[in-house]
């Protein structure tokens, strides 16, 4: 593991550190709080600190201060270094912000067993931050297609159309139905069905950019928002998810399909600004006219109407 070190004593700082490589950590040196604090700013900056509490520049409790104020994930734990025994002067440097401290000249076996403590309470945080991702993604995400649900597609069109407001650029919608799915859990099962959803998700998200979403609205649908499209670009992304979803059959144990979606598009990009229930409502009602026209297809229904030659592909 990772320790910082700031002193500005040499023969302490080298002795300091010689001791904690023997105990097996990986030591960064600094010689002030100043550059302690250049160092800590750094996105891989080492989790547990040991600040010396006189330093020039910034001291080790304006260095603790300073972590706090910027209060980053995931959390340094620092313990200071001092010569200081009265009473407020401790009281001072634990509320600026450190976790421990141990007074000079410092006993080694009580430094060990203090930062292993330390250890201790970083181990732990990083299995709440552990924690708390994975109820995130539960929350936001559709556990079968690994897609995000439907709330979340939902806020996610929301963000995007008022970006898309302020900053006057385009945004593509599109609802996509697998085609005749009904039948491939009559025939094969609901294991085989699950196998289709989830390939058809992965199809998908792999043809879309990386800035695209798609996320599960319901059953075999799909919704997908694409900011800054117009409708020829939301009409040509459309058309390349409905090819690469049928490229290749779908294979399970009971047998394989060859796929198909038909899909429903719309945009904005100029005129009133819509809610995101009217584009989803235009969005449908172009998906269901392409189901009615034979399913497999890509159809248009604009909140301003198309050009001519963008319909005509």
């Amino acid at each position: 593991m990772q320790i910082l070190i700031a002193d500005d004593d040499v023969v302490s700082r080298r002795f300091l550190a010689k001791m904690l490589e023997m105990w097996h950590y990986e030591v960064v040196a600094a010689c002030d709080g100043t550059e302690a604090w250049r160092l800590l700013e750094q996105d891989d900056a080492p989790q547990l600190v040991i600040l010396d509490w006189m330093m020039p520049g910034l001291t080790g409790p304006m260095v603790c201060a300073q972590v706090r104020d910027r209060a980053r994930e995931p959390y340094t734990y620092i313990l200071l270094l001092t010569a200081k025994t009265e009473k407020q002067d401790l009281v001072e440097g634990m509320e600026s912000g450190a976790d421990d401290y141990i007074t000079k000249p410092f006993d080694a076996q009580e430094l060990k067993v203090r930062l292993r403590a330390g250890r201790r309470i970083l181990d732990l945080q990083t299995e709440l931050l552990a924690a708390r991702e994975a109820l995130r993604v539960q929350a936001t995400h559709d556990p079968l297609t690994c897609l995000w649900n439907r709330y979340a597609i939902l806020d996610i069109l929301t963000r995007e159309l008022n970006r898309a407001i302020r900053e006057e650029t385009g945004l593509g919608v599109v609802m996509v139905d697998l085609d005749h799915f009904k039948r491939v859990n009559d025939t094969y099962g609901h294991m085989a069905g699950d196998t289709v959803l989830r390939e058809a998700a992965r199809r998908m998200q792999a043809s879309l950019r990386s800035y695209d979403a798609v996320g599960r609205y319901g059953g075999e649908e799909f919704l997908v928002v694409l900011p800054g499209s117009t409708d020829s670009s939301a009409l040509h992304l459309a058309d390349r998810l409905r090819e690469t979803l049928c490229a290749e059959t779908i294979d399970f144990p009971e047998g394989s399909v060859r796929a198909s979606i038909s899909l429903g598009v719309t945009a904005w990009s100029r005129g009133v600004p819509p809610t995101p229930e009217m584009l989803i409502h235009a969005a449908d009602e172009a998906l269901y006219h392409a189901k009615a026209l034979g399913r497999n297809r890509v159809e248009w229904n604009g909140l301003v109407p198309a050009r001519p030659e963008v319909l005509a592909g």
